[in-house]
Formats: C-alpha cells, sequence, structure tokens
C-alpha cells in the first residue's frame, strides 16, 4: 500500500484579509460565508486551496471569484492551525493580507458581488479565527508603516499633508501631532510641494504634494525609522 493512503487527509484554506482606505479610515472586506457550518454568517474572503494551485494562485483566484478584484498584491501573514479551529473538518488555514486604496469601481465591483466593507473600529464578531486573523494583520501593518513608507498606492496623486497624516492615524488607531509628523514626513524627502493649494477645507487652503517616486522606492528598499 502507498504511504501516502495511511496518513491521515485534511484541508488547506486561504482567507484573505483585504484592507481598504476610504476616506481617511481603514475599513476590512467580508461577505456571507457560503458554505456550512456558519452557513450566511460574516466571514473573511476565503476557500480551499485545489490540488493544482499554489496557497497565492488559490488567494488570487478565490478573491476574484468572490469579490471580482483582481490585481491584488497579498502577502502572506501566518498559518493557522488549531486543531478545532474549524468544526466542519481539521482545516489549516493560510491567511494572505493587502492594504488598498477603495476608488468608486472598487466599490462598485464590490457592491455587484454581494461583499462589503466594514470600518475597522466597527468589525462585526467573524467566524472561526478570522477576528484573530484581522487583528494579527493590523499589527503587521502597523510594524511594516515604521519601516516602509506608505502611502503612494493609497493616495491620489496629490494630497496635502493633512491628508497623508490621516492616512497614518488610521492604521496606528491614534491621533498624531501635527507638528511633529509635518517634520518627520519632510525629513525623509519624499514628498513634493506644489504650487497648488487644497481649498475643500477652508479659504485659506493647504498645499498640495505629490510623491517623489525614486526617492520612495530607494527609501521602501533602504527601510527608515518613521515613528511618531
Amino acid at each position: 500500500m502507498d504511504i501516502y493512503d495511511k496518513k491521515d487527509k485534511f484541508f488547506v484554506a486561504v482567507d484573505c484579509i483585504i484592507f481598504g482606505f476610504d476616506k481617511g479610515k481603514i475599513k476590512l472586506l467580508v461577505f456571507n460565508r457560503k458554505i456550512d457550518p456558519f452557513k450566511g454568517a460574516v466571514s473573511l474572503v476565503g476557500s480551499f486551496v485545489r490540488i493544482g494551485e499554489t496557497v497565492s494562485e488559490a488567494a488570487v483566484r478565490i478573491l476574484k471569484e468572490f469579490t471580482g478584484l483582481e490585481n491584488v498584491y497579498m502577502k502572506e501573514l501566518s498559518t493557522y492551525s488549531s486543531v478545532d479551529r474549524d468544526p466542519g473538518y481539521r482545516c489549516i488555514s493560510v491567511a494572505q493580507y493587502a492594504l488598498i486604496r477603495i476608488d468608486n469601481d472598487i466599490k462598485t465591483l464590490i457592491e455587484e458581488r454581494g461583499a462589503k466593507w466594514f470600518d475597522i473600529e466597527n468589525i462585526p464578531e467573524l467566524v472561526l479565527d478570522h477576528n484573530e486573523m484581522v487583528m494579527d494583520a493590523l499589527e503587521r501593518i502597523q510594524k511594516i508603516a515604521r519601516y516602509e513608507p506608505i502611502g503612494f498606492e493609497l493616495l491620489p496623486k496629490k494630497f496635502t499633508i493633512p491628508q497623508l497624516q490621516t492616512l497614518y492615524e488610521a492604521i496606528y488607531r491614534r491621533k498624531l501631532d501635527p507638528r511633529n509628523f509635518r517634520k518627520k514626513i519632510l525629513s525623509l524627502d519624499v514628498i513634493i510641494k506644489l504650487h497648488e493649494k487644497d481649498k475643500t477645507g477652508s479659504k485659506k487652503g493647504a498645499f498640495l504634494y505629490k510623491f517623489d517616486y525614486k526617492k520612495y522606492i530607494d527609501l521602501q528598499k533602504s527601510g527608515y525609522n518613521f515613528e511618531i
């Protein structure tokens, strides 16, 4: 008898933790679970890995299948393997995460597929160990934000320093001192001041900036200390 026939069998799943940045807030993408147990309950976007695909390939397929989203760069977070984590069957899950900017096209796509965004401060109770996965992913992003410049993909091409600060406050989930933040971000020399102002908030307005793409990428590769 083949040695493989004697071994225990179990499933491998992928759960996609997709955070979106929209109007100064971090949101989590969820959908209603389509299978038992807990069919209809709020869940991360996830399913099983097929025999002929890698975990990364499965994540891409599953995200597109359930939400319509494509070209989302996901990173591996961790493996969740508690024996009793899934009452349906013995199942190990490899969680993947991403942080993207939510635009109108993405909103429409998500709504059409029946998925939805929840403000990170008001996440409902999720199935299985998905709440644990979300907290782990948030902690990972907060750590990354301290040594990689986050923002190029999440903000408009032209933005104000207060808008950039709002992004970091959403990631860190706490208020930051405006003077310290401005001083720190300007010291990194990755943003270029423009001769334009955003006057949507006041008559005086705030100067707009854009990222210096080359310096941004160089800083991203070399790492930096962004403690506020």
